[in-house]
């Protein structure tokens, strides 16, 4: 895929994997809606790439991708942004074991539901121009984890889905 001018959309983006793949998506060429629930390094994520690459090719909204309301809005923000949606990475994960419901919501359901809502800013039938997601899992999606379930069973479900989903594509 050419990425030049591609618009793309990374959660967990400001830190660790979330904010390599924005930057290393910046520096093929694309503009980028950093979206995170820590506020507070998501705005310094964004000035650290605003001083490598122009301010105008990132946003940073802040987002709880297990807030349904609150992950719409920042998929409309970027599109409103940019004019277009390219690429979504669903990459936001925790890894909590004593409140695994929050681990569930936020591996695996917030990563279908981002996947849903790029889908529908993305399809040519909606009027937009295709794109690819990219849903991340870890070692523990293809093999088990001592000591954490939740988490192993949460990775195994990005696997799973996106596998799924790719049969689709097809």
């Amino acid at each position: 895929m050419y990425l030049k001018d591609k618009v793309a959309l990374v959660t967990g983006a400001a830190q660790g994997i979330g904010k390599a793949f924005a930057q290393a998506l910046l520096e093929k060429g694309c503009k980028v809606g950093l979206v995170d629930q820590n506020a507070e390094l998501g705005k310094e994520s964004k000035d650290n790439l605003d001083k490598q690459f122009d301010t105008q090719r990132t946003i940073f909204i802040p987002c709880d991708v297990s807030d349904e309301e609150q992950l719409k809005d920042a998929f409309k923000k970027i599109f409103d942004s940019f004019g277009r949606l390219d690429i979504v990475v669903n990459n936001a994960g925790i890894n909590n074991e004593k409140n695994w419901e929050v681990t569930v919501q936020i591996n695996l359901i917030s990563m279908i539901r981002g996947t849903y809502i790029g889908l529908d800013y993305m399809k040519t039938e909606n009027g937009g121009n295709g794109g690819a997601i990219v849903n991340i899992s870890s070692l523990a999606g293809l093999m088990p984890v001592p000591y954490q379930p939740v988490y192993c069973a949460s990775k195994h479900g990005v696997i799973g889905f996106t596998r799924s989903m790719a049969v689709n594509a097809l």
